[in-house]
């Protein structure tokens, strides 16, 4: 199987792709400053290793590849932006460690359904090494917590904003409950006699009737029904509720998947519907875990082993019967809990980390769990409660914060991009570009 790694990654952030001995020395040779950006500068086997690998996209799409001019203008300063949002990175003190370089390179191998071995021979297949591969996957995981970082936190999504968006018909629509829907249209003539429609009823009627004896609906919509689905086996496709008309809307919210309506008049004939699946809307139950927690950090002048003793001497401690809300306040490196004693309240174990939630999962309540390790650093739990909440209308809030959120992250997120390279130092040294426009 040929794998291209610009159908699981997004193209190369920086760096080119490391050459054989003899060509690194004849790289050396020619390679030359194009750039400064900032405290760091983009290099011209860099800018080639960029235009080659985007000719290559573009080529492989079959559409007109620009002058090479041009396409390198275009690359020079996606390199120059994205090599800005790597210092910030560096100075923000963004650090992926190997194993969470491991936990993705592992991910987009079972996107691909591979294992960690057949990726890494998919890539020399295609000529490309494993090492600039996880360089990439390392770059673009800092790109991306640094915008989490700067980006989102300056995204605001009021109260009202929410309320407006549930009560406009666009949030109705987006956030209504699905029906998968088929059906059956036995049809009436437009200008219809009482005979033509009572003759029609009885066809529905009938058509009914062997449904409720067991009749597969599929074959009879192939065999009776009028519809433009009818050969589908009257499949309609999912429907949003706010899409279907009255009584539709409200009957098929009572139905539960396999039921059928009687058959109902329409200005088209009678027609019986059948409810297929559904999903969204409805009433939402959460489980709930009310936890506190105690987090220890590595630092620069803390080791991880050092980080591990300290959370296992805590540990120790509260078995002790040493207060666990007093040393969560002296201790505990979480900003947002440790002021109340590591109370994280009620919340959302999906809303969790996977180390966190797992080992909140098999810690019993009242209990305390022994230290484990997050990507945040080393943790001590105990579960206070567990329950189970009605959240429809909470869920249905957070869906309309997402939606409302997402709409504004693309804008943010290009005037962030364009305000951190107006804000840079930049001198660009590539012939022929404008120093104008830099």
């Amino acid at each position: 199987m040929k794998i291209k790694l610009t159908d699981c990654l997004r193209p190369l952030m920086l760096g080119a792709v490391l050459l054989g001995t003899a060509a690194q020395a004849q790289v050396q040779t020619l390679d030359k400053v194009v750039a400064i950006v900032d405290n760091d500068v983009v290099m011209q086997s860099q800018l080639d290793q960029r235009v080659h690998e985007v000719q290559q996209t573009i080529a492989k799409r079959g559409a007109g590849v620009p002058p090479a001019g041009v396409l390198e203008q275009q690359v020079l300063e996606r390199l120059i932006v994205e090599n800005l949002q790597l210092q910030i990175g560096d100075r923000s003190g963004i650090r992926i460690t190997d194993e969470e370089l491991n936990q993705a390179i592992g991910t987009i191998a079972q996107r691909n359904n591979m294992s960690v071995e057949q990726f890494r021979a998919a890539l020399a297949r295609d000529g490309l090494s494993y090492d600039d591969a996880r360089e990439q996957v390392r770059r673009e995981m800092i790109i991306s917590r640094v915008r989490q970082r700067r980006v989102a936190e300056r995204i605001q999504v009021t109260e009202q904003e929410v309320k407006n968006f549930l009560a406009s018909d666009m949030g109705k629509m987006q956030l209504s409950e699905e029906f998968h829907l088929a059906n059956i249209l036995i049809p009436t003539p437009e200008s219809a006699s009482s005979d033509a429609i009572q003759s029609a009823a009885r066809q529905a009627q009938d058509v009914y009737q062997q449904l409720k004896q067991g009749a597969d609906f599929g074959q009879l919509a192939i065999a009776r029904s009028a519809s433009e689905t009818a050969l589908e086996g009257g499949d309609m496709g999912w429907r949003k509720a706010a899409q279907l008309p009255p009584p539709f809307d409200r009957q098929l919210s009572l139905m539960s998947p396999g039921d059928f309506t009687e058959p109902m008049r329409t200005p088209g004939g009678f027609i019986i519907v059948k409810l297929l699946e559904k999903r969204g809307g409805g009433t939402q139950v959460r489980d709930e875990v009310h936890v506190r927690h105690i987090l220890i950090k590595p630092s620069e002048i803390r080791s991880e082993a050092e980080t591990q003793r300290l959370a296992e001497r805590l540990y120790d401690r509260i078995t002790s019967g040493e207060d666990f809300a007093e040393l969560a306040k002296s201790f505990s490196e979480d900003p947002g809990s440790a002021l109340n004693g590591g109370d994280l309240n009620w919340i959302d174990p999906n809303a969790l980390v996977p180390e966190f939630r797992q080992v909140m999962a098999e810690t019993p309540q009242g209990q305390l769990s022994k230290p484990f390790k997050s990507p945040y650093g080393w943790h001590v739990l105990e579960v206070l409660g567990r329950r189970a909440t009605d959240s429809t209308s909470q869920a249905r809030e957070q869906q309309a914060m997402t939606v409302l959120r997402n709409r504004k992250y693309d804008e943010e997120l290009q005037t962030w991009l364009r305000q951190i390279r107006d804000e840079a130092y930049v001198e660009i040294k590539l012939p022929g570009v404008d120093q104008a426009q830099q």
